[in-house]
């Protein structure tokens, strides 16, 4: 067959013969890397329809520290920021045992009976020396998870200060690309985590219990100041009376602080979860504070500040991650590391030492 044959059949089948300059392995990855991209636009496509799965394998990839997987991750967040609906972010904390869980799914099944789709991030203990974490919210609120407009996803807290998940902010943009209008935070409770979920929720609302002799502990740690309304749980039987004298000493508390820049005086109410009792008056609290932010437009600049924050902490996140998983650096650090343990050095003085060294290397 001559070579003009060999070009006119080759045209008639619409078909191009392979590039020699094309390197085999090339080709491969730049197929795979298609086929990933292709999976990627699926599994948002998924998620903007509101499946629970595709939701649950995006908020896997969001959590997950493997390269690939952050990748994959930023493609699902960039595709689902656009679509993100304007839902109420609501952080709910208090100390163990004053019934989190129980008044969550109390308020999600109340809010589902409204008529709302309810998300619910509870950010699961996790072990400083195993790093396992329990996972229970799903066993716990038992009902809840069974609900079709509901999603309940228990992430292990991790390393993160106070157990609050690292990519929390990144998991309520895909709830809300999802379709989910409420998206309630419980944080661990153990006192540290507050302030930061304060900064990526529009009401933070804290449970108490009457009693419980943490009263002045949560005045000190500053928590009430933080609350945009307090809820005193388990206020039924024979702790009802000491439930309402809680009230009045939380109220006379709230006095002693200055207005809030949102224009909202918190309010204090009584409830029992377990009864789903004062479960509607909590939920109006937070339609009020709704109405009078997004009113005086407290909400909208409100989240100008979440985004603000979320912007310098996942700078923060990458300039630490960076550092950490540098070659150098971690042999550096390993170096130090032994002089501290031989009082060859102090802390102050290696931490100079290897910062400098990161310094360095960035100029090569």
């Amino acid at each position: 067959m001559s070579k003009n044959s060999e070009k006119s059949a080759l045209n008639e089948s619409g078909s191009k013969p392979a590039s020699p300059n094309i390197n085999p392995d090339s080709a491969s990855r730049i197929r795979a890397f298609r086929k990933k991209r292709a999976s990627e636009t699926d599994l948002l496509d998924q998620l903007l329809a509101g499946n629970k799965t595709a939701l649950g394998r995006s908020i896997t990839l969001v959590e997950s520290n493997q390269p690939e997987h952050q990748e994959k991750a930023r493609v699902l967040v960039e595709g689902a920021v656009a679509f993100a609906s304007q839902s109420i972010r609501i952080g709910i904390t208090g100390v163990p045992g004053v019934g989190k869980s129980t008044f969550i799914e109390s308020l999600g099944r109340y809010l589902l009976k409204q008529g709302k789709k309810v998300a619910v991030l509870a950010v699961d203990p996790s072990s400083s020396l195993s790093g396992g974490s329990i996972l229970g919210d799903k066993t716990r609120m038992e009902e809840l998870v069974k609900e079709e407009n509901a999603f309940i996803r228990p992430s292990p807290s991790g390393d993160s200060l106070g157990g609050v998940a690292r990519k929390t902010r990144e998991s309520i943009v895909l709830c809300e690309a999802a379709g989910f209008d409420v998206i309630l935070i419980e944080t661990v409770g153990v006192g540290q985590s507050e302030t930061t979920v304060h900064s990526m929720t529009d009401f933070f609302l804290l449970l108490k219990l009457a009693g419980a002799g943490d009263e002045l502990q949560g005045i000190k740690r500053g928590i009430i100041e933080m609350a945009d309304a307090i809820v005193i749980n388990k206020a039924d039987g024979e702790n009802q009376k000491a439930a309402r004298e809680a009230r009045l000493d939380f109220k006379r508390a709230l006095q002693l602080y200055p207005p809030k820049e949102s224009g909202w005086k918190p309010k204090v109410a009584l409830c029992s979860a377990l009864y789903s009792s004062g479960i509607a008056e909590a939920w109006q609290m937070v339609e009020e504070f709704q109405k009078l932010t997004i009113k005086n437009s407290f909400f909208e600049n409100n989240r100008h500040q979440q985004n603000k924050h979320w912007l310098l902490q996942n700078i923060n996140e990458h300039l630490k991650r960076n550092f950490y998983q540098h070659p150098e650096i971690k042999e550096a650090l390993e170096v130090q590391l032994q002089e501290i343990a031989q009082n060859k050095t102090t802390a102050f003085a290696a931490a100079n030492v290897l910062l400098q060294k990161y310094r360095d290397l960035q100029k090569i």
